[in-house]
C-alpha cells in the first residue's frame, strides 16, 4: 500500500534511507564508488516517482532493489563480464518489498552511518573532500545541492566528489579498529562540525545562514549520537550545535542583515532546543572528562540562559575558555577567550591578548573585527573605524561585510 507524501517529507525521508542503502549496496557488492552512484540515480528516481505515485510500503527496500538494478548494470559493463554477471545474479536480492536480500537476515541497520561516516571521513581525503563526500554519501544531498551550499560549479563539486571515491576505492568497508577508532572519530566529528559552522555562518556569499548545511550536521550528528550514546564528544558537540543553532531566527534583520549576539532579540531563540541542548551538556560533562566540544557546548549554554546581554555570566565564560585553550589551544578558541577577557577585565585587557594573535590569525576578519569592537569599547573611534573597514574589506560573506561597514559608517 502506498500513501502519499510531499515533496519536504520525500527528501527527508529519502536523506535517513541514503546511509543504510548505500551501506546494503557496498556490504554486498563493494565498489564504493559505483555503488554510491547508484543510489544517488535511486534516490534521484524516488524524488520524481513518490510525491506524484506515493512511498512504498518498504522505502528503503524500494531503494536498495533500484539502486541494486542499476549497479548490476554498471558492473556488467565492467571488462570482467562474465564473471561479474554471475557475482551479480549471486548477489541480486530478491523483492526487497517482502523479503530482505540473500544473505543478510536483518534489514540494514543504523551502524551502517557510522561506517561509512568513517569511511567519508578517512585520513587520505583533504577536509573539502571529506565534507562533500559526507554530504552525497551519508546526507543523500546531490552534487548539485552540495554544489550550491559551497557556491562552486557543479561540475567542480563532480570533479572532487569523483576524485574522492576514487581515493578510498578499495578501502574496506568496516569500521575502523580499535587502535586508530578514536582518531578516526575525531576526523568524523571534525567534519560535522565543519559542516554546521559553514552552514550557520557562510564563510562566502549573499547569505549569512544555510539553514539545510546547519540542519543536516544536526541530523548526522543526532544518527551518530545515537550510536555511541555514551561518548562525550558526540554529545558535546550535539549540543553544541543545537545551542548555537537556538538562535539563528534572531541572527538577522528584515533585509537579511546581521544583528550581533548582543544586540539580538532573545524572545526569538528557540527555547526548546535550548533546553534539549542544556540537558545533554550536562550530560556530555558527566561523560567523562570534559573535553573541546563539551566546554565550548558549556560556553554556548551560559550564553543562551541569559534572558538579556547584561546578565551573561562572563567570569564562568572566561573560566571555561582557559580550561579551553589550555586543552586545544586553537587560534579561534583564543579569540573567543580575548573577548572574555574584555567583558571581564575590560576591553584594553582584551586588546593585549588580541595582539598575542597577530601572527597566527594574520589577514583573518574576525580578528580584525573583534579589535574594532574592542577599540570601540576603549573609546578609540578612528581606530575602531579603520579596523571594521578593513575586516570588510577581508571577509567574502556579503551580510558579514555590510554589518561591519555599517558599524564603521557610525563612527566616521
Amino acid at each position: 500500500m502506498r500513501r502519499t507524501t510531499g515533496t519536504e517529507e520525500t527528501e527527508d525521508l529519502l536523506r535517513k534511507n541514503a546511509p543504510q542503502v548505500l551501506g546494503a549496496l557496498v556490504r554486498r557488492y563493494g565498489h564504493f564508488d559505483l555503488a554510491e552512484d547508484s543510489v544517488q540515480e535511486a534516490l534521484l528516481a524516488a524524488a520524481e516517482q513518490w510525491p506524484e505515485k506515493g512511498v512504498p510500503d518498504n522505502p528503503r527496500g524500494w531503494l536498495i532493489k533500484v539502486a541494486s538494478r542499476r549497479l548490476t548494470d554498471l558492473l556488467r559493463s565492467e571488462e570482467a563480464r562474465r564473471r561479474r554477471e554471475e557475482t551479480a545474479a549471486t548477489l541480486t536480492p530478491r523483492d526487497a518489498f517482502t523479503a530482505p536480500p540473500p544473505g543478510e537476515s536483518r534489514a540494514p541497520s543504523e551502524d551502517d552511518t557510522l561506517t561509512l561516516l568513517f569511511l567519508c571521513c578517512h585520513p587520505d581525503l583533504a577536509p573539502a573532500a571529506q565534507i562533500a563526500l559526507t554530504l552525497r554519501a551519508v546526507g543523500g544531498l546531490t552534487t548539485a545541492e552540495i554544489a550550491r551550499a559551497h557556491l562552486v560549479p557543479e561540475a567542480t563539486m563532480a570533479q572532487r566528489v569523483s576524485r574522492a571515491k576514487q581515493r578510498i576505492k578499495g578501502v574496506p568497508f568496516r569500521q575502523p579498529g580499535p587502535a586508530d577508532r578514536d582518531q578516526r572519530l575525531a576526523v568524523v566529528l571534525q567534519v560535522l562540525y565543519l559542516i554546521f559552522n559553514e552552514g550557520y555562518t557562510a564563510t562566502s556569499g549573499s547569505a549569512l545562514h544555510r539553514s539545510d548545511l546547519a540542519r543536516e550536521a544536526i541530523r548526522l550528528t543526532r544518527a551518530v549520537r545515537r550510536l555511541l550514546p555514551r561518548d562525550g564528544a558526540v554529545t558535546g558537540l550535539l549540543a553544541l550545535m543545537l545551542l548555537t543553532d537556538a538562535r539563528s531566527a534572531a541572527r538577522t534583520g528584515p533585509h537579511g542583515e546581521l544583528i550581533p549576539l548582543d544586540e539580538q532579540d532573545r524572545t526569538r531563540w528557540d527555547r526548546e532546543t535550548i533546553r534539549e541542548g542544556a540537558a545533554l551538556v550536562e550530560e556530555a560533562l558527566s561523560q567523562g572528562p570534559a573535553g573541546a566540544y563539551q566546554l565550548q557546548a558549556a560556553i554556548a549554554a551560559l550564553h543562551d540562559e541569559a534572558d538579556v546581554a547584561e546578565d551573561t555570566d562572563w567570569p564562568q565564560i572566561l573560566a571555561l575558555y582557559d580550561l579551553l585553550v589550555r586543552l586545544a589551544p586553537e587560534p579561534m578558541a583564543e579569540l573567543g577567550r580575548a573577548v572574555a577577557v574584555a567583558m571581564v577585565h575590560g576591553p584594553e585587557a582584551g586588546l593585549v591578548e588580541v595582539a598575542k594573535l597577530e601572527d597566527q590569525l594574520a589577514g583573518h576578519h574576525r580578528l580584525d573585527a573583534v579589535r574594532a569592537h574592542l577599540l570601540e569599547r576603549a573609546g578609540d573611534r578612528e581606530g575602531a573605524r579603520a579596523a571594521y573597514q578593513q575586516a570588510a574589506q577581508r571577509t567574502l560573506s556579503v551580510p558579514e561585510a555590510r554589518y561591519l561597514q555599517t558599524r564603521a559608517a557610525r563612527l566616521a
